[in-house]
């Protein structure tokens, strides 16, 4: 299984077994390691012009699958990929955090070093598919301003895919969740972190950092998705938001993908007035905002598509029991099925039970 064959895309049999990663030129994800090859996977390959590639050595001329060399290669892809994932997030942390010393200082960002920052983790992070998992990486112990940045851009460029954005307009919207805060650089830090709760004037300084962040996006970028981005991502669809009190389609549509991203971040984070929230009741949570105060078809695009990256997932219950989420309901989201040991239980018909906590690992 150690050996490789590096052969023409033209070379490729049926039933090969790629050993890596297969990027395009844009550094998008086409054929991950571990994938048997059918024709249409060569076909594939051949769109995006990839003219070599390298496979587990074929052993015999009738050669078979080998179930576990497949399973192997995908499982070593998987870690080196989620080691690639930290290493670069931790560099994106140390990035943010100079970012915005730089436009403390200066009153602007420069946009190599948002693109040095921003894009490669976006590359790096469009391998993964289970969010919830990706989310908890990057749920440390550093700063929360920056960890937020980070988290904002990558649920902004999620969520703009799921809308149906387009892939250079997603990465546009990711952009804008990455620089939504930026405005805080302004704002004392000992405020920032204040502990306890905010008196109504430290309240109204807090609130400057839309305006503030609205100030360096526009010093910095001719593109209005960002500056409003920056502006309106605490308007409200009921009117109760600032800076201005915004309501309904008078807040852009950017700003309130934006929103949802920034809402679901700060509940599943901690914060040094407040614990974090489990991240799959904070979507509850987030359902009864979308009544109010978030955008309906967004946040409900938004849960629809998270639902599925908890499946599989170990959750505790109001009984203390834990078990594994197998099942989501097609109408009562967060009432799933729930597999212990032998035994199900629908959570849509078992009203007195409740899903406490996810637990990851």
């Amino acid at each position: 299984m150690d050996r490789t064959m590096r052969i023409q895309l033209t070379d490729v049999k049926e039933g090969d077994i790629l050993l890596r990663d297969i990027f395009n030129d844009h550094g998008t994800l086409v054929l991950s390691a571990g994938t048997v090859l059918k024709s249409k996977d060569r076909h594939l390959l051949e769109r995006h012009q990839i003219d070599l590639i390298d496979i587990i050595e074929r052993l015999t001329p009738q050669y078979s699958i080998d179930s576990m060399a497949v399973a192997a290669v995908k499982q070593s892809s998987k870690n080196t990929s989620r080691e690639q994932l930290i290493n670069q997030y931790e560099v994106a942390i140390q990035h943010t955090n100079l970012i915005f010393e730089h436009a403390a200082a200066e009153g602007i960002v420069e946009d190599s070093d948002i693109e040095e920052t921003y894009l490669p983790l976006l590359n790096q992070i469009q391998k993964e598919r289970d969010v919830v998992s990706l989310l908890m990486l990057m749920n440390g112990e550093e700063d929360y301003t920056y960890q937020h940045s980070i988290q904002v851009s990558v649920l902004s460029f999620y969520l703009a895919s799921w809308l149906g954005y387009s892939e250079e307009d997603a990465k546009r919207i990711g952009k804008a969740g990455y620089l939504h805060d930026i405005g805080k650089c302004v704002i004392k830090r000992e405020l920032i972190n204040k502990p306890g709760a905010l008196t109504d004037e430290e309240f109204e300084q807090i609130k400057q950092h839309t305006l503030a962040g609205q100030q360096i996006v526009s010093n910095s970028f001719d593109d209005e998705w960002l500056s409003l981005a920056a502006l309106q991502h605490h308007e409200r669809m009921d009117g109760s938001g600032y800076p201005v009190g915004l309501q309904g389609d008078r807040i852009h549509e950017v700003a309130r993908i934006v929103a949802v991203a920034d809402v679901y971040s700060a509940m599943i984070s901690n914060r040094v007035y407040r614990k974090k929230q489990d991240l799959f009741s904070v979507l509850k949570e987030m359902h009864q905002m979308s009544y109010s105060q978030l955008d309906p078809h967004i946040t409900h695009t938004f849960i629809r598509k998270m639902l599925p990256n908890f499946l599989s997932k170990r959750a505790k219950l109001n009984d203390g029991r834990v078990g594994i989420i197998i099942m989501n309901h097609h109408t009562e989201f967060f009432r799933p099925l729930i597999q212990l040991d032998q035994q199900f239980i629908d959570l849509s018909k078992n009203r007195s039970i409740e899903i406490e906590e996810i637990m990851i690992g």
